[in-house]
């Protein structure tokens, strides 16, 4: 493991002196990718120096300890070589979790999907319940939000809703949110006062940047038709509103949010990279992707992850067993206990299979 350690030191100070290059200052793209190697390195680096630093403090300790010192100097040098010992202990286990194989999409932005899926109008209500919980996780996060394509219903709610999620490590910190949302509560429609259960189904992509997926025009078919809104009522007689097809993989993605034909189609533009940037990461590492989506469930929008029972103020995570009594706090974005724990799941068992491995 140290020697591992040392060499991400060394490329750590390697990547510091090359982000004062003339040279690099002057490629953007080179140095965007050495800022970014940088950034990734730097925590690993950190901890790693403390742990050097504490290693050295034990040792000068424990020479103290070989001299002549009177019974009070003694009791104290022992009060710190325990502290130490234990702070080194700490600092072990920080760095077998920061030396894990980390998913090369943790600090990438991400667009999110959200639609209502079995209930009706209930499910759509439940979709705009989860975008509201994301938009003010969003706001805790300082991740800058954008709606890149919504179709609102008459009541309220959402028969899906697109947006992005700017800020770093977005992706980290949404990515086990993909899957089935299930909640069970009374509707305010319904007269008998029974609990209905209803789903929404979440999809969170990191977003490609244009260097890492490609989009060339002779592989896209651009349609343009008026946009509508809730109820299907036309909301203009322009036509703004974009349908882009990637003719090789069949991949389509609207976008009417805008009342400008052009940033519809950037907006759409967008979205369809981040679709194919994960439809090809799918193709290229399927193995490894799988291996990783079991450690907290597949990821499928099938996949029910979630359930939010407004009766008991109950929320379950299903796939590490988690249940918090606090659904209102949770409904404002407080979701960090459950990524938190989440995270903590997949690293503790990353760490059992390279342990295996070994």
């Amino acid at each position: 493991m140290f020697t591992r350690l040392s060499a991400v030191e060394e490329r750590f100070e390697e990547v510091t002196n090359l982000l004062c290059d003339p040279d690099v200052i002057s490629d953007t793209k080179r140095l965007r990718e050495l800022s970014k190697e940088q950034s990734s390195l730097e925590e690993t680096v950190t901890t790693y120096r403390e742990y050097k630093s504490v290693v050295s403090q034990i040792d000068d300790a424990k020479a103290m300890l070989e001299e002549k010192l009177d019974d009070e100097m003694r009791e104290m040098v022992k009060l710190e070589l325990n502290e130490l010992s234990a702070r080194k202990e700490q600092l072990e286990e920080r760095l077998k979790i920061l030396l894990l194989p980390k998913d090369p999409n943790d600090e990438k932005n991400v667009i999110v999907e959200i639609r209502g899926a079995a209930g009706g109008d209930e499910a759509a209500l439940f979709a705009a319940v989860l975008f509201r919980m994301y938009t003010r996780f969003a706001e805790r996060n300082a991740f800058k939000i954008e709606v890149l394509e919504a179709s609102p219903t008459d009541i309220g709610g959402y028969k899906e809703i697109v947006f992005s999620l700017s800020g770093r490590g977005a992706y980290s910190k949404m990515k086990f949110e993909s899957g089935a949302h299930r909640v069970q509560r009374i509707p305010a429609t319904e007269s008998g006062g029974r609990i209905h259960t209803s789903t929404a189904t979440v999809l969170v992509l990191p977003e490609a940047e244009d260097v890492e997926v490609e989009v060339h025009e002779k592989d896209i078919r651009i349609d343009t038709f008026c946009s509508s809104g809730a109820g299907g009522q036309s909301v203009n007689t322009t036509k703004s509103a974009v349908r882009v097809t990637h003719i090789p993989t069949g991949i389509m993605v609207s976008c009417q949010d805008e009342k400008s034909q052009h940033s519809n189609k950037d907006k759409a533009l967008r979205v369809l990279r981040a679709r194919l940037y994960d439809f090809y990461m799918q193709q290229q590492n399927a193995e490894a992707d799988a291996t990783r989506k079991s450690l907290v469930g597949t990821g499928d929008r099938s996949e029910r992850i979630r359930t939010y029972n407004y009766p008991q103020s109950r929320v379950t995570d299903h796939r590490i067993g988690l249940t918090l009594h606090r659904l209102e706090s949770v409904l404002e974005g407080e979701l960090d206990e459950v990524i938190d724990n989440l995270i903590m799941h997949e690293q503790t068992e990353l760490l059992k299979s390279h342990a295996h491995s070994a």
